[in-house]
């Protein structure tokens, strides 16, 4: 399983997912949490269209996982969840019938100095299954 959130470090942990599929001839599941934004939370409750923002976050994710799957030749089986949750529960949620979470090192959060995000932390603290966090090389 793992966690996708559209930047870059999610698309190397989604990257680093595919080729261990491929070793193992599994499937990945890949997990769209996704919540309203702080600004979004704050408009009145009537006048938000939450199926069209659900509806642009997946589309956008959805092209972002098969612009991945583009770069490969084989390509394991994919499977996609959309999940309106907090990003960090939902993939302690999920991992319950995973074999692995593979999750970037840090995601779309507002402190790009961190090396391990919010959710990557949560995620290595308590999830059910090993957790791998894949870094970029230049933190290697």
């Amino acid at each position: 399983m793992v966690g996708f959130d559209v930047s870059e470090p999610s698309r190397r942990a989604l990257r680093w997912a595919l080729d261990e599929a491929e070793l193992c001839d599994a499937t990945v599941k890949v997990i769209l949490a996704w919540t309203l934004p702080v600004a979004v939370a704050s408009v009145p409750y009537d006048t938000l269209d939450y199926e069209a923002l659900r509806d642009a976050g997946e589309a956008e994710a959805r092209q972002a996982v098969d612009e991945v799957l583009a770069e490969r030749s084989t390509k394991p089986e994919v499977e996609f969840e959309l999940v309106h949750e907090h990003p960090g529960q939902a993939l302690i949620d999920g991992s319950a019938d995973a074999d692995l979470l593979v999750v970037g090192s840090r995601g779309r959060g507002g402190f790009a100095g961190l090396l391990l995000g919010s959710t990557s932390t949560y995620c290595v603290h308590h999830a059910r299954v090993p957790v791998v966090v894949v870094r970029p090389a230049s933190e290697a």
